[in-house]
């Protein structure tokens, strides 16, 4: 029996063999891909397209992948109409499926106790596994096709939106916007996106309530392991004075709120009385230290005399900037170098035509480098100055520095 449903077996391939040899045979072209070509020699070859004028070599197999647009051994047609490309990507992909078919079955007869088959042939310029023979698989090169072609217009559309709304381009590196693109893939053709209302009204609060439940998250943290609260004071364009209280704890940083200080006296009492009030509200049992500004030390000791069971620390940060301060202010040395640094970078960045000539003495590199605090700004500028010094001297000696108006004032001799 099994002998026989062997034999059956070859005859069919053979005979499914011989039908496409004859198909494709000279004076029997019934082989669909003929309809959209000529046979240029005679013999099957060399075939010219019959919509772009184009002659292909390879016969009518790589003349179907031409008016496919797959890209495979062949340049895609550009003047074939969409109907015929669709219906060549679904004739090729599915010569393809049939090709690993028959590829399988001959693995199978030399080898019966092969378990599991991994397909060693990319299909159409994908690597992987495929499940050969279903129609899941047929469908899924079919898509990858036709994602090939449309992958450079849907990247332009990207980055025109990314150019048009001003957006930084290293928001792309962002992993919600990786997922907002994976998302909007499996919602597939006709999505819509939000409307201006839904975006500021209801998917806002839909966002507030999930940071809420995040936010809750942390809190349950905080009585487990315990958190420190931290101040942030800083001045924004409209010269108010905002300080912004935040929470640090093993799981992470998490802001609380902003407080408008411009009316409020720094003095001790109302300063303890902002520094209580969130410990108050992030609860007492849950605080280990308070961390701010190393001058609200006085605030800092009423916040322990009240808080038994929590410490007070001044910001290392801020005690750096002040060691900074004292060094400009006391050291002699320190504040006329400072200050002769301050001159050179302030009478160049004045000037947007010295700034054009510095930058071509420094490969394009600036004096001023911006440090988290003003005293630190000092110094890193000062660390510029000296690493760029040989490049300054050669400016200050060249030709186009001496002839130009800077260089002949008594400002810039100076």
């Amino acid at each position: 029996m099994s002998g026989s449903g062997s034999n059956s077996s070859e005859l069919n391939r053979t005979t499914s063999a011989s039908s496409n040899r004859s198909k494709n045979a000279p004076g029997n072209r019934t082989d669909v891909g003929w309809k959209h070509g000529i046979d240029i020699n005679g013999n099957g070859k060399k075939v010219k397209c019959s919509y772009c004028s184009k002659t292909m070599s390879g016969g009518i197999f790589r003349f179907k992948h031409h008016l496919a647009g797959t890209r495979e051994d062949s340049e895609p047609c550009c003047s074939v109409p969409e109907e015929i490309r669709d219906l060549m990507i679904k004739i090729v992909a599915e010569a393809k499926q049939a090709s690993l078919k028959k590829r399988k079955l001959n693995i199978i007869d030399e080898d019966q106790g092969c378990e599991g088959l991994e397909e060693r042939q990319h299909i159409f310029g994908f690597k992987g596994k495929e499940k050969v023979g279903s129609r899941g698989a047929v469908q899924a090169t079919i898509n990858q096709m036709m994602k090939k072609g449309y992958k450079e217009e849907v990247d332009a559309q990207v980055a025109e939106f990314f150019y048009t709304s001003a957006i930084p381009f290293n928001v792309i590196k962002n992993p919600a916007f990786t997922k907002m693109c994976e998302m909007i893939g499996k919602y597939g053709a006709g999505y819509k996106p939000p409307s201006y209302h839904d975006i500021r009204e209801k998917l806002l609060k839909q966002a507030i309530d999930k940071t809420d439940l995040v936010l809750q998250e942390y809190k349950e943290e905080w009585k487990k392991t315990g958190c420190t609260i931290m101040s942030d004071g800083w001045t924004d364009k409209k010269r108010r004075s905002i300080c912004n209280f935040l929470v640090n704890s093993p799981k992470g940083t998490v802001f609380m709120y902003s407080l408008d200080t411009s009316d409020i006296s720094k003095t001790a009492d109302k300063v303890f009385k902002m520094l209580d009030d969130v410990v108050e509200l992030v609860g007492e049992e849950n605080v280990v230290q308070v961390v701010t500004a190393a001058n609200f030390k006085a605030a800092g000791e009423l916040l322990m005399q009240k808080r038994e069971h929590l410490y007070w620390t001044p910001c290392a940060a801020h005690c750096i900037d002040l060691i900074f301060e004292d060094f400009e202010k006391k050291l002699k040395v320190h504040e006329l170098t400072i200050k002769k640094g301050r001159k050179i970078t302030t009478y160049i960045y004045g000037r947007s035509m010295l700034i054009s000539m510095l930058k071509k003495f420094t490969k394009e590199r600036d004096l001023i480098r911006p440090g988290v605090t003003r005293f630190a700004t000092a110094y890193l500028t000062l660390g510029c100055l000296h690493e760029l010094k040989a490049s300054l001297l050669t400016m200050f000696s060249f030709e186009e520095w001496k002839t130009s108006k800077f260089g002949t004032s008594q400002e810039g001799k100076k």
